[in-house]
């Protein structure tokens, strides 16, 4: 998607990333609400979308989980609150770390979408387990608006650990690793 439409809107997906780029000044925040809303409005469209493929099935009960995020009861595999805060807040620091890195002006030009989409397959891969994979509450929201289960009572976790996490990384790259 990045090499799709990143020359039109930045890429910009989730409202994690675009808090994190604003905090390492890459993004102005006069922009910050629409595009919040805009990413809030696409996501919830695409988990509608998929919603209903699931449920035009035959037999269909509900669409379960629907791989929303959770921790606890709610967590793939048992994992507590604590440890969804911290997966959560770390990964999403490390991939703005990637973003920021590699859109930076003396990165390699051409190659940040590759890097950024195999930190995000990274960080699936590592937290899958745990919390079913945020760092983007857009998506997080999106999907337990449709999911069999109370995942809206947890959406807080999934808001600001990754926005913590993205704004941390943005505030950090900003002082260390954007100087002239």
């Amino acid at each position: 998607m990045a090499y799709a439409v990143g020359h039109i809107s930045g890429g910009h997906f989730n409202p994690a990333v675009s808090l994190g780029l604003w905090a390492g000044g890459k993004f102005l925040a006069k922009y910050l609400l629409s595009y919040i809303i805009a990413q809030l409005i696409g996501a919830i469209a695409a988990a509608r979308c998929l919603y209903l493929i699931l449920s035009g099935k035959s037999d269909f009960v509900d669409v379960g989980g629907f791989a929303a995020n959770g921790y606890g009861d709610l967590s793939p595999d048992g994992y507590s609150m604590v440890s969804a805060l911290i997966v959560e807040f770390v990964l999403t620091a490390f991939f703005l770390l990637v973003i920021l890195g590699s859109t930076n002006e003396r990165a390699p030009k051409g190659f940040a979408p590759i890097a950024i989409g195999l930190s995000l397959t990274l960080i699936h891969l590592i937290s899958i387990p745990i919390t079913n994979t945020s760092v983007n509450p857009a998506r997080s929201t999106s999907q337990a608006l449709f999911a069999a289960g109370d995942f809206t009572g947890q959406l807080w976790l999934f808001w600001l650990a990754p926005v913590a996490g993205a704004v941390v990384a943005g505030f950090i790259h900003k002082a260390l690793f954007d100087k002239e």
